[in-house]
Formats: C-alpha cells, sequence, structure tokens
C-alpha cells in the first residue's frame, strides 16, 4: 500500500495535539487519525490515548483479522468502546486531564472493502476517477445547522461556532460510532485528515493536489504546507493512502 503522512501544529498552537498511526504491516492496514481537546496538554493525551489503544487492540486481533468471516465492523465498535471508556476513565481521576477528549477516525483496509470508525468532525475522503466524497459525517453544531436548513454549506465554512463537536471520544461513558463501509476499486485514493485541514482548503483544492503528484508523501507535505499557509490556526494532519489490487483486494 501506497501511503503519505504529514502532521504539524500550526502557526498558531503551541503544542500538536493531533495523534496519527499508519501500519508498517501490509496484513495490518490500519490507519488512524484523532484530534485532541482539552485544556494545556490534555488533548494530547487523549489523542495518543486513542491512537495507542487501537493500535494495540488490533494488532492483538491478528488471528481474528486473517479469518474471512471476521466481523471487522465488530472489532472497530469494540475497539473504539474500549478507547472511550479509558479516556473517560483518565478523564476523572486526573484533574488536568478533566473535559479532555477527542475525534477519532480509523480506516481498516480487508477483502475489496474499506472499514471506517469515526466519531467527531475529523475526516475520510475517497478520491476516485478524479472526484472526491466525504465519505464520513461531522459531528459538530454547524454540520447540523447544515443538515437542518439553517445555514448553507459555504456559511458553516465561516461560522463562528464551527469549532463545536457534539460527539467526542473520551467525554462522556456512552459514545455512538458510525461504522462506514466502502467498496474499493484499483488506485482509490483515502484520505484522513483534521479539521486544521479542511477548514483552510476546499475539496477543489484538495483533490488538485493530491492528483498533482504520484508521490503520496509530497501530496500530504503540500496539504498541510497550503493549511499553514492560510493561516495554520490549528493543528493539521493528513493521510493519504493508495488501495493496490495486489495488497487489499485478496
Amino acid at each position: 500500500m501506497e501511503v503519505g503522512v504529514y502532521t504539524h501544529k500550526g502557526r498558531i498552537r503551541e503544542n500538536n495535539q493531533d495523534s496519527y498511526y499508519l501500519s508498517t504491516d501490509n496484513e495490518i492496514p490500519l490507519y488512524v487519525v484523532a484530534d485532541g481537546m482539552g485544556g494545556h496538554k490534555a488533548g494530547e493525551v487523549a489523542s495518543a490515548m486513542a491512537v495507542e489503544i487501537v493500535e494495540d487492540v488490533f494488532l492483538k486481533s491478528q488471528d481474528l483479522l486473517k479469518k474471512k468471516d471476521a466481523n471487522i465492523p465488530g472489532l472497530i465498535k469494540k475497539t473504539i468502546e474500549e478507547a472511550n471508556k479509558e479516556i473517560f476513565h483518565k478523564s476523572l481521576s486526573s484533574e488536568e486531564c478533566n473535559g479532555m477528549g477527542t475525534t477519532i477516525t480509523l480506516a481498516y483496509f480487508a477483502s475489496e472493502r474499506l472499514y471506517i470508525g469515526h466519531i467527531g468532525d475529523s475526516r475520510a475522503y475517497i478520491i476516485r476517477n478524479k472526484e472526491i466524497r466525504q465519505l464520513t459525517e461531522d459531528h459538530s453544531l454547524v454540520a447540523e445547522m447544515v443538515k437542518n436548513g439553517s445555514i448553507s454549506k459555504e456559511e458553516a465554512q465561516t461560522h463562528p461556532q464551527k469549532n463545536i463537536i457534539t460527539r467526542a471520544l473520551g467525554t462522556s461513558e456512552n459514545i455512538q460510532i458510525d461504522i462506514i463501509i466502502e467498496e474499493l476499486i484499483d488506485k482509490d485514493i483515502i484520505l484522513l485528515c483534521t479539521d486544521g485541514l479542511t477548514n483552510m482548503i476546499t475539496e477543489k483544492e484538495i483533490i488538485e493536489i493530491l492528483l498533482a503528484d504520484d508521490n503520496l508523501q509530497k501530496c500530504c507535505e503540500k496539504l498541510v504546507g497550503e493549511a499553514n499557509i492560510r493561516g495554520g490556526y490549528d493543528n493539521i494532519t493528513a493521510i493519504a493512502v493508495r488501495a493496490k489490487r495486489n495488497e487489499v483486494m485478496k
């Protein structure tokens, strides 16, 4: 699998509260982005915990994942619930971490399919046939306002409450997880990113950058660089993965 990744704290924030994971093992093609929130470094703790727990559970589930009838959506749900429980308990037991939380968007490739687990306003996109499509739904106040017709999609881009999310990992004992399953074709590009990217760059600009160079690492660096040029008001993370028939089409 061809992969690119780049993260940056941006031009305003003192530290980077984004975390990510990308597999180095084609047998477990797992990719994760998480955007932490909380005072001081609490958001950084939450996002790092989320990524580490997901990685740990998936690595321990290697035998299960290799079975043809593996319940991948069930594993994703169980994994995110476990991360939520640990982050929530950490926030209750540590004064410094009180109220912390994180978004999470994870992607797992298997048997010609992409499986996504998602909470928050980080995003997963698919780029196919020179077109881009958002696979995840933002769990945010402005996304709900767009959905019910209160504001337009264009107005949402500059809305003063665009940073308010309605679902996050670790902020409550019970969570609602979106599971998305997408059929893949050869050379699909999957982009996972935090809102530090999508708040600065349009979907049209994203696809132009991703299609301008075959090197996905350079593409991710360019995406993050452009977000910084536009202001870099938040932490920025981008992971791009190109599906290859001989690797994910098993």
